[in-house]
């Protein structure tokens, strides 16, 4: 299935249910038109946000290892709003990583908010879901993940990943960066919680984080960082990371050809993968409010990989969703999967109450 048909598809199914407009089924998203808004907020204004990053110092042996290349120390930063590409959300919100590489456009990350309004146009204060989408270049799933949330009552912030959007150039194909890219697309996600808490019109006790296919495997690692996110949704992935990059097929198997063109073995992307293996950290997941969607025909993700994720984090049966799909059919479960979401996210807070994980 070719690309365009599986968007269309998409489209299509999202129209259906209300989720997204019927203009989105022609022209591209550059050609979408800004949607009005009334809000204070405006271009060039800032926040000041702290990390709120909180890494227990109970870990021993391999997690320690782990959390140790993925932490860092904690400080104030500025949260700043400009005005974004046309037809790609309200607002393009920026702020720095937390792990810099060196590269100036790299180093400045990227949120595209799709806020969402009441008829009258007016931004509305609502919980919202930090968006990681999945390894095409255009971010088109992702993109319409983060609509769909919007025009159902939930802020969305579509974190663009390093080498993306307006993050420079792709880092795919030079080894050399492909780790680091890694470490900081986890310590990115993980800080976009915080600076999107300090945002008017964000509910701050209803934070949420939706990851898919590449978005879905840098979730994962993050929800075994801390218990900073809400509520979170991973969608084909799980964990094994090199055993996708090994014997994944399509998308996968392009990127495995990619990294041994550039003379990488084996044992070296084995190695790439490592620092930010979720199986690393899943034991330290909060099960209560983690939600893994899966497909039992994934053959880019295989559903080995997403077992092992979802044993090593103990998600009860309810909290593993398992869908007769593979990992692009899945995208016609969309619609019923972000009702879901929203529903969760959208619940009174009293309910949101949980006995406390460690």
């Amino acid at each position: 299935m070719t690309f365009c048909r599986k968007r269309l598809i998409l489209l299509s199914c999202l129209v259906f249910v209300g989720i997204v407009p019927k203009d989105h089924l022609s022209g591209t998203q550059a050609d979408e038109p800004l949607l009005e808004t009334t809000s204070t907020l405006s271009a060039g204004d800032t926040f000041s946000a702290t990390d709120s990053l909180k890494v227990a110092e109970t870990e021993s042996g391999d997690a320690a290892e782990c959390l140790q290349g993925l932490r860092w120390e904690p400080t104030e930063f500025l949260v700043t709003l400009e005005q974004p590409r046309r037809g790609f959300g309200q607002w393009l919100v920026r702020f720095p990583s937390p792990r810099p590489q060196g590269d100036a456009e790299g180093d400045n990350v990227a949120l595209e908010w799709y806020a969402t309004k009441n008829d009258s146009g007016e931004v509305q204060t609502a919980p919202a879901v930090v968006v990681v989408h999945e390894s095409g270049r255009n971010m088109a799933v992702g993109r319409l993940i983060a609509r769909g949330l919007a025009g159902m009552g939930v802020h969305a912030f579509l974190i663009q990943l390093p080498g993306y959007g307006v993050r420079g150039q792709p880092i795919a194909d030079d080894p050399q960066k492909f780790l680091g890219a890694l470490q900081q697309a986890v310590a990115d996600v993980r800080r976009a919680r915080d600076a999107i808490a300090v945002l008017p019109h964000v509910d701050q006790e209803r934070i949420g984080l939706q990851g898919t296919s590449l978005g879905g495997f840098v979730t994962a690692t993050v929800c075994g960082l801390d218990h900073s996110y809400h509520r979170q949704f991973i969608f084909l992935a799980g964990g094994n990371l090199h055993e996708v990059v090994l014997q994944g097929q399509r998308d996968a198997a392009k990127v495995r050809e990619r990294l041994r063109a550039a003379g990488l073995s084996d044992e070296q992307i084995i190695a790439l993968a490592r620092p930010v293996e979720p199986l690393r950290l899943a034991h330290r997941v909060n099960a209560n409010i983690t939600w893994l969607y899966s497909g039992i025909h994934d053959d880019v993700v295989p559903p080995s990989c997403c077992q092992a994720w979802a044993d090593a984090a103990q998600l009860a049966e309810s909290h593993h969703i398992q869908m007769p799909v593979d990992h692009y059919s899945g995208v016609t479960y969309l619609p019923k999967i972000l009702g879901e979401i929203v529903a969760i996210m959208l619940a009174s807070p009293e309910s949101w109450k949980l006995p406390n994980q460690p």
